[in-house]
């Protein structure tokens, strides 16, 4: 008799009863339990489904993700679907929480089921153990993060939950979460400025000059020169890339022509543009006087601004700077750009080893100074978010440092568009948060303490992360290639 085979599943069908079973399953328990609760339980089973019947579950489409061919493995019963399961539960859980600012508990908390059951299935079976690694790491520096923060309040004689709960309740306010959009904005661009020159393997530490200088030329073209909407807003925006790319190409040429260490010449760049900026900020020069104590280039007429977007759908009734558009372009030129040219493949060989590109045939010098020029350009754009969203002039109180916190964004983010995303909205977070701490009596620097040890933690982590993950992907390569060796032999 010949064996049966064992039926398998539509995936479309196990997503449906996915979907289903997590959506029941929060709206019934959210009769008797906590929305959240009624929520992670709904989200867990529909994870269990998923599980239980994956080794039937069979998608063609999705037979060449490395996730498909990992599953079953050990790596992915360890870690893979661990992960997956927190990953969803936290999706789900941050879905609810913002469409119940539009919508009542008992629909938000089935529609964020809705989502993180849809997360469970494609995670559970597209991700792959070297992403579901780097989740990993960064959850670990987190939980490493917090409980340093903690011992130093403890410590400090300060309770770290009540701190951590206060924090939290002030930095989730609707007015407080465009805050923290808004800086995100800034701080997203600066970081991008910073990670095209780590891709090279260049540290442009001069960003902060670069967005600087830029600011207050693109204000200073705003305010004297008397354009049409559209036109104007061009200009300036051009202005401000034009000043960042040169001041950065200055380093680009200096590495490449007298071999000057980029770290030294930015830093350099960064106290002249600083000179620069104080001679040229100034009643004689481009500076009017805005107010008894403060001076600044004349304010840019109406027509320069760049419209806002209404954050209603957070309760709240500030606007979320529109040049928040310009830098989700920014970062999909940047994904593009990084996987999708033949630019990006060599800025990339290049970063990872010169001597094999050259041997390849890249012009490494070329790319030296392209990359510093493209970093510079995207630095210029830093400061235009608070100039043609919320100041519209480059005063003496215009905000500096943003391209030091760009480095650790950078960094933080492992250099990846997405990734910078979530770092830049994590640092704005603790620095929106730690504005009610002062009225607690608490030190405002316990969100310095944060960020500090999230980074270190993550850098470390990452590193331990990667050395692991050559190790794992050599010996995935040398199986492979042990069974191509023998399948010869078999055939014969």
């Amino acid at each position: 008799m010949t064996e049966t085979a064992p039926r398998t599943f539509a995936p479309s069908a196990v997503l449906g009863l996915t979907l289903i079973l997590g959506v029941a399953t929060t709206a019934v328990l959210d009769l008797f339990l906590l929305w959240w609760a009624a929520l992670l339980i709904g989200v867990g089973l529909a994870f269990v489904l998923v599980a239980a019947t994956a080794p039937r579950t069979r998608d063609e489409s999705r037979l060449a993700a490395t996730g498909a061919e990992e599953e079953g493995t050990p790596l992915h019963k360890v870690l893979v679907a661990p992960m997956s399961l927190v990953l969803a539960l936290a999706g789900g859980l941050a879905a609810a929480w913002l469409l119940d600012l539009q919508l009542i508990a008992e629909v938000a908390a089935p529609l964020g089921a809705m989502v993180g059951a849809a997360l469970a299935f494609v995670l559970f079976h597209r991700l792959s153990a070297m992403l579901a690694l780097s989740f990993a790491a960064v959850l670990a520096a987190a939980v490493i993060a917090v409980g340093v923060t903690g011992a130093v309040l403890q410590l400090s004689g300060i309770a770290p939950m009540e701190t951590f709960g206060r924090m939290l309740e002030f930095g989730s306010r609707p007015d407080s979460m465009v805050q923290i959009i808004n800086t995100s904005t800034t701080y997203y661009l600066a970081a991008v400025a910073v990670a095209i020159g780590f891709k090279m393997g260049l540290f442009n530490i001069g960003v902060d000059g670069q967005y600087r200088l830029a600011a207050l030329l693109a204000a200073s073209v705003g305010g004297y020169v008397m354009l049409p909407p559209v036109v104007s807003q061009i200009v300036i925006i051009a202005t401000a890339v034009a000043v960042g790319g040169v001041w950065a190409g200055i380093a680009g040429y200096l590495k490449v022509a007298r071999g000057v260490s980029e770290v030294i010449s930015t830093i350099m760049l960064n106290s002249i543009a600083t000179g620069i900026t104080a001679y040229l900020l100034s009643t004689d020069r481009l500076a009017v006087e805005l107010s008894t104590n403060n001076i600044g280039t004349p304010p840019m007429p109406e027509s320069s601004w760049i419209p806002g977007i209404p954050a209603g759908f957070l309760g709240s009734d500030n606007e979320i700077w529109g040049m928040i558009v310009l830098a989700a372009v920014v970062g999909f030129l940047y994904w593009g750009m990084l996987n999708r040219t033949r630019f990006g493949f060599e800025l990339r060989a290049t970063g990872q080893s010169k001597t094999a590109a050259e041997a390849s045939g890249v012009d490494v010098k070329r790319m030296v100074f392209l990359s510093m020029l493209f970093s510079g350009m995207i630095a210029g754009l830093v400061g235009l978010p608070q100039l043609l969203g919320h100041s519209h002039h480059y005063a003496l109180d215009f905000p500096t440092g943003i391209g030091f916190i760009g480095i650790a964004i950078a960094l933080l983010g492992r250099n990846h568009p997405v990734g910078i995303i979530f770092a830049a909205l994590l640092w704005s977070f603790l620095d929106q948060s730690a504005g009610i701490l002062p009225f607690d009596d608490t030190p405002q620097e316990i969100a310095v303490i944060a960020q500090a040890t999230i980074v270190l933690t993550v850098v470390v982590v990452y590193e331990v992360v990667h050395r692991w993950g050559r190790r794992y992907q050599q010996q995935e390569i040398g199986k492979q290639l042990g069974r191509t060796v023998e399948s010869p032999g078999e055939a014969k």
